[in-house]
């Protein structure tokens, strides 16, 4: 998938998704106590999102041992479209701007890739919103997740 940088404005988020053969999942339940996202202001977080469909792990295991960096790349989108739904449930997402994408990788030992795993939910985010998809970004390899998921993702969006 290529990034599109051009507005999108003129389309509402669910046409888009459906162009690209998508749509936003039910919000995943908390496994714990804590809520999917939280709206400070315009300011919306969610919590970290993993790979779940349909209430299960997509797949699990180490990124670089286990999971390609294609795969994990696909698993950080699954980790986007919860987040989306999750922040949706707070405010209007077609007029909302991503500020923020943090992509944790669940990384084997002397794996470096994870801007490439992350890149993933980038480049979902481009394809959706647009020039109000451009984000700042973190990309953190870490030794484990939850539940053995190889991604987990949270972000920051602005609703006007």
């Amino acid at each position: 998938m290529t990034a599109q940088t051009t507005s999108l404005s003129h389309r509402a988020l669910r046409g888009r998704l459906a162009e690209l053969g998508l749509e936003l999942p039910e919000v995943p339940a908390s496994a714990a106590p804590y809520i999917p996202a939280a709206r400070a202001g315009n300011i919306v977080y969610t919590s970290g999102q993993l790979p779940l469909l349909e209430g299960k792990m997509a797949t699990g295991g180490k990124v670089g041992s286990q999971v390609s960096v294609e795969t994990a790349a696909d698993l950080a989108r699954t980790c986007v479209l919860n987040a989306l739904a999750a922040a949706g449930g707070l405010g209007d997402l077609d007029h909302a701007r991503i500020l923020k994408v943090t992509g944790f990788v669940a990384s084997a030992p002397g794996f470096n890739g994870q801007p490439a795993v992350v890149n993933g939910a980038s480049e979902l985010l481009l394809a959706l919103f647009g020039t109000r998809g451009e984000h700042a970004r973190s990309a953190v390899g870490v030794a484990e997740l939850p539940l053995d998921a190889p991604v987990e993702v949270e972000i920051i969006v602005e609703f006007p």
